[in-house]
């Protein structure tokens, strides 16, 4: 079975850093686009930046210059870092994969999400 499984999230004061990681656990063949969407309290869930399997990138113009997305392919893992961090990026934050298992075709898989806040 395949799991998305993140880590990183936390709270962190105005203009400081987080890491968040997503691994895929499980029986895969392959993957391709990785990314990252955030979901505020009241608030619909929307894309912070995506990653294709051969490091292409797309960010949301809110976090561009502020954020970086990668991917290690051997570790089937995304990483996003958050820098100059702002109280309006406080949200719960979702990891997204598309890929192919064995057991379905290419699908999007989502991750449980992790917490962060900004707060001084």
């Amino acid at each position: 079975q395949v799991q998305l499984v993140e880590s990183g999230g936390g709270l962190v004061q105005p203009g400081g850093s987080l890491r968040l990681s997503c691994e895929v656990a499980g029986t895969i063949f392959n993957i391709a686009t990785m990314g990252w969407y955030r979901q505020a309290p009241g608030k619909q869930r929307d894309l912070v930046a995506d990653i294709t399997r051969g490091g292409r990138t797309n960010y949301a113009d809110s976090v561009k210059d502020r954020f970086t997305i990668s991917r290690d392919n051997a570790k089937n893992t995304v990483y996003l870092q958050m820098n100059n961090l702002k109280p309006e990026d406080t949200a719960v934050y979702y990891c997204t994969s598309r890929l192919l298992s064995p057991s379905r075709p290419w699908s999007d898989y989502w991750g449980q999400g992790t917490q962060v806040t900004v707060s001084s």
